[in-house]
């Protein structure tokens, strides 16, 4: 009895699993045909669009819930600013000399998933009240880097934000507000993780204006560490030679404009 009842439990578990791998690949069909359809679109409005792979397209079409409509024309948009705002097709440390001199962005390691590890130091920003848009090139110039940083098989990279020393002379809403507005409209489904790290309660107040910006799905993305749990928190995820030598771990910083 207790072996029909087994080979009974094998065969429930079977079934729940065909189920599964059923429902995925019929997931699968019906987003691959969203994508053909949204190429479709694209291509029809922007020729150079032929050029872009099926990768990029997917993280737009997800970013909307694969609604083909709203995805492509996300798409579209990003397409037109991309050529008006970075002309050259990238950003060169010349057109950023002030922000690179706060040297405050690092890129280093990866962690457990293949995700690259950047490290930004909110107490070493300031703002540029004589250029500001230099804020959103250096944001461009970031998100750049780090994308091209990712390997074959993954999307996102991790971000650890550290605020320990931060004051109201680091604040800049129009700067946090404007990257983080590049990241969500440009450089959809690329965020993995957000880590904020010695968050003082001064960085609160301003946090809660920054807030109703950001959309839901990069709000799941955000976690502030604990500062007592934060090497443990850290190894759950990333390896110790992955971890930069700030936290205990075995990597050098290295300045974003160096790699």
């Amino acid at each position: 009895m207790m072996k029909s009842i087994i080979i009974e439990s094998d065969k429930r578990e079977d079934c729940i699993r065909h189920n599964s791998d059923q429902e995925t690949m019929e997931k699968n069909d019906k987003e691959q045909a969203k994508l053909r359809l949204m190429r479709t679109l694209v291509q029809r409005h922007d020729p150079s669009s032929k050029e872009v792979d099926d990768l990029m397209l997917r993280r737009f079409l997800r970013a909307r819930d694969l609604d083909v409509e709203k995805g492509s024309n996300m798409f579209l948009k990003f397409l037109k600013w991309r050529r008006s705002f970075i002309p050259n097709g990238s950003i060169s440390p010349s057109e950023i000399p002030n922000e690179i001199a706060q040297n405050k962005m690092f890129l280093q390691g990866f962690d457990k998933k293949g995700r690259p590890i950047s490290v930004v130091f909110g107490a070493r920003h300031f703002q540029n009240k004589q250029n500001p848009e230099e804020s959103k090139r250096f944001a461009v110039y970031v998100l750049d880097k780090l994308s091209e940083k990712i390997p074959a098989g993954q999307e996102r990279f991790v971000v650890i934000a550290d605020i320990q020393g931060w004051g109201y002379a680091n604040s800049d809403l129009r700067a946090y507000i404007g990257a983080l507005s590049i990241l969500q409209d440009y450089y959809p489904k690329r965020l993995g993780k957000l880590l904020i790290l010695h968050a003082p309660y001064i960085f609160i107040t301003v946090w809660k204006m920054v807030y109703p910006f950001i959309d839901n799905n990069t709000k799941k993305k955000i976690v502030f560490e604990e500062d007592k749990k934060l090497k443990s928190t850290l190894l759950e995820e990333i390896d110790e030679s992955q971890i930069p030598e700030i936290y205990g771990g075995q990597l050098p910083l290295i300045p974003i404009h160096e790699t």
